[in-house]
């Protein structure tokens, strides 16, 4: 890789790589050049393998707990009970891998860049060969429609514009220059380089390539890419500190309950067993399987609303993203040019783009304006019949607003015959073309203000006044428009009796004025920034583009407001000063909602730097340029029309039809499978806690066993896993988009979760041990009808516990759990299947079932409702 080449003038470059400029480089010299270089190719990572993504979905800790559980209860020959457990793990794991499979494949778009043919000269030929056979010191030859091999430094142009936006993100093509440039001109600036990857949308050039493969620009966005680490999401992060917590919670219960029942005289080898038994029951077999299909559903769900989630726990950081970094071209803006601002004599139009079409009704009727147009349409290269994508975007908007105000483009140009042409050039930033008129000829120019007004003679503020008389107001107009980011286009002509020829079509123009373009701010933005805004996301423009236009644009989608102070907008200049440097503990920059002139490697930065500061970001971008900063974040969102393919396969969402307000579905989406997690966590918990409390008490105060080993399974596996499934379907609360974002340190459950758990459980438990008890003492009941009324208790008293679980300021009637059809529908399956497995001889005598009469059924049913008023009323005292 030469360093510098738009800094090194040509005949310097060529001495180093030892190549001709019009020889090029010898034939028989390559395969040594091939050698040394190596071929022009990004290297490829490879595919992840289906049996990796098998095993990606046993690395959790709570899969680890089941496999210890199923293994203790294979040793303490509770068979069936591992064989559910092992089965457990099965469902949980494929639904995950199948969910997954389509989904992990890294930068393989990247390879697939420049996997094209390109033209070099060798020994003096135009040759044809295979962009993978590219060396450095290649003269490759560049026109319309090629995509540029390797990195290069230009040696001739011929009009050559080049679309960048693969790189850049910026929508309209650059011209390119041979000319060296300073040193620290960045690379967003270099115009007399082309880079690998990016297109030539009309003109012609010829290049000697300095970089290629890895060391391309392209090549170093990609290692930028592998090299950034990706976040674990904060559903991982969170899970596996609750299966860590349950780790200590069933070692701890297991251990407590063997060392109290061997000091109490209980046989060691019996307390061991009995121990292992409670352990176990502690564990929510139902958890992973619940979590899966509540995310899983979650990812079907957003599909159908267009947006693509590759794997399924980026569904809930949706839900815990408080920081998004958005692209502006084509993300915020609708990726087209459009006429924003006209000057002409003493007026100034501005924000045009947002008028009605009404306002423009009396300017056709002025004639320096109506001049203006005619230029735009005659001095123009696009066919007005047949406009496509690679026509230039300027010349387009040019056309497209003509047609706004009423003209047809196809009758001028029919109307006012072209005799003659000046090609638009780099080097003169103009173009001018000569129309037949009655009785002579029209000369329309447009181009670069500071080039075309050196042609200019007169001024339309007074014809035949000098120019000169107002170039210092025309400067400060132009300079207006500069300041806010348009990208403006001058405007003038004359008439002549006589053809004009090559020689004098430039002299003596009329300067007409100044036209300001803009990419205009998507209409459907907006709504969504206060919809954030209220739900405590921060949006921050990231953007290689003009600080002026990012700023307006940004005022646009109300990211920032119109008297916004200087510190939210920030200039990629200052990032790695304060990044990097000696003020790297400066918080200023969580203070910007703008960052403007930043390339691939800042926005990397950026990330890790608001990172570091304890937030959960996500990035959305569609171009080759933001594949590192997608890689890095914690939710990393890619455009599914217009986005590069290389940005796409790295993203954890893609948004199908490119529209912003899409990813406003995902975070709500996101919220409310954190709630509806986060609830049948509370549920399950309370549930396996109130059967551990329960046996654990009845053996210390020595009633009759409530529960036997089978039964808890049933219960777990049964009426445990499908209220837990419904909770996991839930709509969520209406105000969710109004709340703030999880705290991405905290756990599952927070303390009032937590003493949720305890309480729920606990008034469960009382209920179970209280009609044992009744049973025993008061009604002498057998000890095999005390253990089947404890059991249907404690079924009736499960199914009832998910109405505790709505959250504690809402209505007990009318909430997100009762308005739930899945969660009546649980209550009745659950209600089927214990009837099921009661009525069946062979599952009644597994599970120690037979049938009770309607007064022990009811006693149960009443104790069962005990212990949910009991719950409502710890729950209602802490409000």
């Amino acid at each position: 890789m030469l360093q510098n080449a738009f800094f090194t003038p040509v005949d310097e470059i060529i001495a180093q790589l030892d190549s001709d400029l019009e020889q090029g480089l010898a034939k028989e010299g390559i395969p040594e050049r091939l050698k040394k270089y190596g071929p022009n190719q990004i290297p490829e990572e490879g595919s992840k393998k289906r049996w990796a993504i098998f095993l990606e979905q046993l690395l959790d800790p709570i899969i680890y707990i089941l496999f210890a559980a199923a293994i203790l209860a294979f040793i303490f020959s509770d068979k069936l009970e591992s064989a559910a457990i092992f089965f457990v793990i099965l469902i949980s794991v494929t639904i995950g891998y199948f969910m997954e499979l389509k989904a992990v494949r890294s930068l393989e778009a990247l390879v697939k860049m420049g996997q094209t043919s390109t033209h070099v000269i060798r020994s003096g030929q135009r040759t044809h060969i295979k962009a993978a056979e590219i060396v450095l010191g290649d003269i490759i030859v560049l026109s319309p429609g090629d995509v540029v091999p390797a990195d290069a430094r230009l040696i001739h142009v011929d009009n050559l514009l080049v679309k960048e936006s693969v790189l850049t993100g910026e929508s309209f093509s650059v011209a390119k220059v041979t000319e060296p440039l300073p040193m620290n001109t960045p690379i967003t600036d270099q115009i007399n380089m082309v880079f690998r990857g990016t297109v030539v949308s009309s003109g012609f050039g010829k290049a000697i390539v300095t970089a290629s493969g890895k060391h391309s620009q392209l090549g170093n966005i990609q290692q930028m890419g592998v090299d950034a680490d990706k976040e674990r999401t904060p559903l991982e992060k969170k899970l596996n500190r609750l299966s860590n917590w349950l780790i200590g919670l069933t070692l701890g219960i297991a251990g407590l309950i063997i060392v109290l029942g061997y000091f109490r005289g209980n046989d060691l080898f019996f307390m061991i067993e009995t121990g292992v038994a409670l352990a176990v029951a502690a564990i929510p077999e139902g958890l992973p399987i619940v979590a899966t299909i509540a995310l899983a559903r979650g990812m079907i769900r957003l599909s159908k609303k267009q947006v693509i989630i590759k794997k399924m726990e980026a569904v809930q950081t949706l839900g815990a993203t408080d920081i998004i970094f958005t692209d502006k071209t084509g993300t915020l803006t609708e990726d087209r040019m459009v006429v924003s601002a006209v000057i002409f004599d003493e007026t100034y139009l501005d924000n045009l783009y947002q008028k009605e079409k009404s306002y423009y009704t009396s300017l056709k009727d002025k004639p320096v304006f109506d001049k203006m147009m005619m230029a735009g349409i005659l001095c123009n290269n696009v066919d007005p019949t047949a406009i496509n994508e690679q026509d230039d975007s300027i010349e387009v908007a040019l056309i497209q607003f003509a047609i706004h105000l009423g003209y047809d483009p196809k009758i001028v140009k029919q109307n006012n015959l072209e005799i003659l042409e000046l090609p638009f050039d780099s080097a003169l930033k103009l173009m001018a073309t000569a129309h037949k008129k009655q009785g002579g000829y029209t000369v329309y120019a447009k181009g670069a203000y500071e080039s075309l007004v050196d042609h200019c003679d007169f001024d339309v503020y007074g014809l035949g006044m000098s120019i000169s008389e107002h170039k210092l107001l025309w400067n400060k107009k132009v300079d207006t428009l500069a300041s806010q980011g348009l990208r403006t286009l001058a405007f003038a002509y004359k008439e002549e009796v006589e053809l004009p020829t090559r020689a004098n079509i430039l002299n003596g123009l009329t300067f007409l004025g100044v036209i300001g373009f803009l990419d205009p701010a998507r209409q459907d933005v907006k709504a969504v920034m206060d919809i954030y805004k209220k739900a405590g996301i921060k949006v921050i423009m990231v953007t290689g583009d003009h600080p002026g236009t990012s700023k307006k644009i940004a005022q646009d989608v109300g990211i920032l407001e119109v008297d916004a102070i200087a510190d939210k907008i920030r200039h990629g200049k200052d990032l790695k000063r304060i990044m990097e440097g000696a003020d790297g503990n400066d918080l200023s920059l969580l203070k910007a909602s703008v960052f403007a002139r930043v390339g691939p490697e800042q926005k990397l930065n950026l990330i890790s730097y608001y990172q570091r500061h304890g937030h959960i970001v996500g990035m959305i971008g569609d171009g080759i340029n933001d594949v590192p900063a997608l890689k890095k974040a914690d939710i990393g969102v890619a455009m599914g029309v217009r986005g590069a393919e290389a940005a796409r396969e790295v993203a954890d969402v893609i948004l199908k039809n490119d529209k912003f307000t899409a990813m406003e579905l995902g975070i709500r989406q996101g919220r409310v499978i954190f709630q509806n997690i986060r609830q049948f966590v509370v549920y399950l918990l309370s549930c396996n806690l109130a059967e551990i409390l329960t046996v654990g008490f009845a053996a210390l105060l020595n009633l009759p066993a409530p529960l036997l080993p089978l039964q808890i399974l049933f219960l777990n596996l049964v009426t445990d896993i499908f209220p837990a499934l419904a909770l996991g379907f839930g709509k969520g609360e209406k105000d969710i988009m109004e709340q703030p974002p999880q705290n991405p340190k905290g756990p599952i459950l927070d303390q009032n979760d937590w003493i949720s758990v305890v309480m729920y459980g606990l008034s469960i438990s009382i209920a179970v041990l209280g009609i044992v008890a009744y049973a025993d003492r008061i009604l002498k009941f057998s000890a095999e009808t005390i253990n089947n009324m404890a059991f249907y208790t404690l079924v009736f008293a499960q199914l009832l516990n998910v109405f505790n679980i709505a959250r504690h300021r809402g209505a007990f009637f009318v909430n997100e759990i009762t308005t739930n059809v899945w969660v009546w529908g649980a209550i009745l399956l659950s209600l089927l299947l214990t009837l099921g497995a009661n009525l069946s001889t062979h599952l009644a005598a597994a599970f120690s079932l037979r049938m009770l009469s309607m007064e022990q059924l009811g006693y149960s049913v009443l104790f069962a409702l005990g212990a949910m008023v009991l719950a409502q009323l710890f729950k209602r005292a802490r409000i």
